[in-house]
């Protein structure tokens, strides 16, 4: 019987955990849409040290454009690669796109960066 309890108190469980992360996503996404990098900075950045591929790609976006942070291809790479690596396929591409634009010391920067930021679990990239 109490087996029976657990799979549904475990579906809302991670079904409200869910909306509240996709909101937050939300806000930063409309947030860099209509030229609020700030407010997109400051919604994002938890979300992908939190792991969220989709924010770390829009991270990973902002770093190559230089919008709401300094223009960085290293940390764009580093952002890119981590949301590839969390299936993001658009992290994928925006990796390779920085990297065309990268010199070789640049790119080996971006790689041990990521090494890096995932041994810190996100933390402070």
């Amino acid at each position: 019987m109490n087996r029976l309890l657990i799979l549904p108190v475990l579906l809302l469980t991670l079904l409200v955990g869910t909306s509240a992360f996709s909101a937050d996503y939300q806000k930063g996404a409309a947030a860099y849409e209509s030229g609020d990098y700030a407010t997109a900075l400051r919604e994002l950045e938890p979300l992908a040290e939190q792991g969220d591929a989709r924010a770390q790609y829009n991270l990973g976006l902002m770093y190559h454009q230089g919008r709401g942070v300094p223009q960085d291809y290293v940390r764009a790479h580093m952002w890119g690669n981590i949301a590839a690596t969390d299936g993001n396929k658009s992290g994928t591409e925006l990796r390779d796109s920085v990297e065309k634009k990268m010199t070789p010391a640049d790119i080996s920067a971006a790689q041990k960066l990521t090494l890096e930021c995932v041994r810190k679990k996100y933390k402070g990239c």
